[in-house]
């Protein structure tokens, strides 16, 4: 630091600085205007908030300088001269350039006055820069906070299904850039949870996500999105399936079911019912995969007393095989009752093995499923009982019985 300011000196200083003060500011505000473009593409109010904020720090300087001790407060009280929604609009660097503009001008306007008036203004120009980034990192960190709140919500909101109104613009306000088809994800959570991480998989494997941690219970909202401008790296159109195993390492250990496609995010509650249904049977199939998708857990989920599962098994095997040949349905039962063997359903029906094979193949092309393999062989069968019990309830539910006295 220099010599020692003489006390008479210093008030005269003071005197000098609070007569210019206000030339200062005038010259700073056309030093923003001619040195950065993103304040004069401002709109009038923000940029006479930004000008409140410029003429704050002038003025705290001065009472700094009177007072060096009040650096804490002063330096924070200079973002408080403008409004709440400047934070929002104006980036810290923004802010840095602001400060760097003022201070250039103040030093112009002081030179000549000593060496100490040029130190105290870089100490204080150095308290402010601290002060903008405290106050941004707070604003930051309770901006952090608020949206992990209102991922939760949207998320819980998704899974119990209890969309309402404000669901759309509560997922806009978290920044989804999600579009098209969406699927949802259930897992566990693991001890050391890096949602960072995660979050830079997804976008990796071209797709958005909305976390939800529910105790040890780990759910993400998976969404395609366009990939960010830039992102060479980016992985496009992958299959829910693939992306599932890849974003298998932000998993605790444990089941990873994830839930059928559907259309769009309005639709995720689908998805999320049967991923939680599967999730909760998943221990039920000994040697289930990670992921497993939850419509491979049907008949877990049939059992367990799910109605969602006993409606796809019915409406995917069962009615489309009926429509189709009765042969095809009588065909496969005998063949899933005679422990898929070729032989005995031949014996049983009367036919060639070759005419069951064939029936067989023509099951598979119907419905997707192939009864040759165990795990399908299940999941056929209790489509068939659930389908015989469903339509003989129909057959033997009375239609015509008449009311009142005969």
């Amino acid at each position: 630091m220099g010599k020692p300011v003489d006390v008479m000196d210093k008030v005269e200083t003071l005197a000098w600085l609070r007569r210019i003060s206000g030339d200062i500011a005038t010259v700073t505000i056309k030093r923003l205007e001619d040195t950065l473009p993103w304040y004069a593409e401002m709109p009038p109010a923000r940029r006479s908030a930004v000008g409140l904020v410029a003429q704050a720090g002038i003025t705290s300087f001065i009472q700094w300088y009177d007072d060096p001790g009040s650096t804490p407060w002063i330096a924070s009280d200079i973002f408080a001269a403008a409004p709440r929604e400047l934070l929002r609009s104006v980036s810290l660097q923004q802010t840095l350039q602001l400060i760097r503009v003022t201070v250039e001008v103040t030093e112009e306007r002081v030179a000549g006055k000593g060496e100490h008036l040029r130190e105290a203004i870089l100490l204080y120009s150095r308290e402010v820069a601290f002060a903008a980034a405290d106050v941004y990192a707070r604003a930051a960190e309770a901006r952090g906070l608020w949206d992990a709140r209102l991922e939760a919500l949207v998320v819980d909101s998704i899974l119990t299904g209890e969309a309402d109104e404000e669901l759309p613009s509560r997922i806009a306000a978290l920044g989804w850039h999600g579009h098209g088809e969406v699927a949802v994800l259930v897992g566990t959570t693991p001890a050391q949870f890096d949602v960072d991480q995660l979050r830079r998989t997804a976008r990796k494997l071209g797709v958005d996500v909305l976390i939800g941690v529910q105790g040890s219970r780990l759910v993400l909202v998976v969404g395609r999105a366009e990939a960010a401008p830039g992102a060479e790296d980016t992985i496009t159109d992958l299959p829910f399936g693939e992306i599932a195993k890849r974003l298998e390492p932000g998993f605790g250990a444990g089941y990873l079911v994830l839930g059928p496609t559907v259309p769009a995010l309005v639709d995720a509650s689908q998805s999320a019912r049967a991923a939680l249904a599967g999730f909760a049977v998943a221990r039920a199939w000994r040697h289930a995969p990670r992921p497993v998708e939850a419509d491979d857990l049907l008949p877990e989920r049939a059992l367990a007393g799910d109605p969602l599962a006993k409606q796809t098994l019915v409406e995917r095997i069962f009615r489309p095989l009926q429509s189709h040949s009765a042969d095809l349905v009588s065909t496969l039962w005998a063949y899933l009752d005679n422990g898929r063997s070729l032989e005995a359903t031949a014996r049983e029906l009367f036919v060639h093995p070759n005419t069951v094979r064939y029936r067989l193949k023509r099951v598979s092309e119907v419905i997707g499923w192939d009864a040759t393999g165990p795990r399908e062989a299940l999941i056929l069968q209790t489509a068939l009982i659930l389908g015989s019990i469903g339509t003989d309830a129909t057959r033997r539910r009375p239609t015509g019985a008449r009311r009142g006295p005969l």
